[in-house]
């Protein structure tokens, strides 16, 4: 299948700070329909500040941020001014976020868990939301799970279900933040496994992970950054034989 070029999520000159410390400068990039792009890079190098930025759980201080060519924020007057409510909340419906720490509700059983914002959010009548997030837990192997409640779950069960959380919003491109670091090496593999899986539907993803191997077997293209920046950028077999010097020896530390 040849690939889309239409851009999804569009980045220009993003620079964020934290009581005066530059966490992430000047960071540009594109993502095409159906690329799976996985960042990489030692921890404190501005990885999670680059996702919260561009699902606007942190305003950046800088830059312009687009998805499918709607500006989300840009820059005016020396300043980063964002879109209005109503256009903002249009342009959230492109994307969803699965965190390392999975963020389910305590209080809500797994179906509500993953009908509560569809419903609430974008008007899905109950009934259909219902039906999606049976569709979701059957598809993740959870269909004996809708009526559990999160504590009754394994860490891998309880990050499938946060997938399926963000899947119910058919959104057109997922993030994932470091989604395996909360879980022990066999748990790791049912979630990874759920990803791959996405890749092959083409969903369009951006993975935070440590996951080498991973990255290397399922990304179009990697991103290292440190400080802040990208240092570099390629597919996985250009990552992997870099000649940088940083970058070799941070893939050093991993036997790949």
């Amino acid at each position: 299948m040849e690939k889309s070029t239409r851009v999804f999520l569009e980045i220009n000159h993003m620079s964020k700070g934290f009581g005066g410390l530059d966490v992430i400068r000047d960071i540009s990039l594109s993502v095409k329909e159906g690329e799976v792009i996985s960042i990489i890079g030692p921890s404190g190098s501005g990885k999670s500040t680059l996702l919260r930025c561009a699902t606007m759980l942190e305003k950046m201080d800088g830059g312009e941020l687009s998805y499918l060519g709607e500006k989300a924020a840009w820059q005016e007057g020396g300043r980063c001014v964002y879109a209005g409510k109503s256009k903002l909340k249009e342009i959230r419906k492109n994307f969803g976020l699965v965190f390392q720490n999975f963020n389910l509700f305590p209080h809500y059983s797994v179906m509500k868990n993953i009908t509560d914002a569809p419903t609430s959010v974008d008007g899905v009548p109950q009934k259909e939301a219902k039906e999606r997030a049976l569709s979701l837990l059957s598809q993740l192997g959870l269909s004996d799970k809708a009526d559990a409640y999160p504590y009754q779950l394994s860490g891998g069960q309880q990050q499938r279900v946060s997938i399926a959380r963000a899947l119910a919003l058919q959104p057109k491109i997922l993030f994932f933040d470091e989604p395996t670091s909360a879980l022990d090496p066999e748990l790791t593999g049912e979630v990874l496994k759920v990803i791959k899986q996405l890749a092959r539907e083409h969903m369009t993803m951006i993975i935070v992970t440590h996951e080498m191997q991973f990255a290397r077997e399922l990304s179009d293209r990697i991103i290292f950054m440190e400080q802040g920046v990208i240092q570099a950028e390629g597919t996985p077999e250009e990552i992997f034989a870099s000649d940088k010097e940083r970058v070799r020896a941070f893939m050093g530390k991993f036997q790949v």
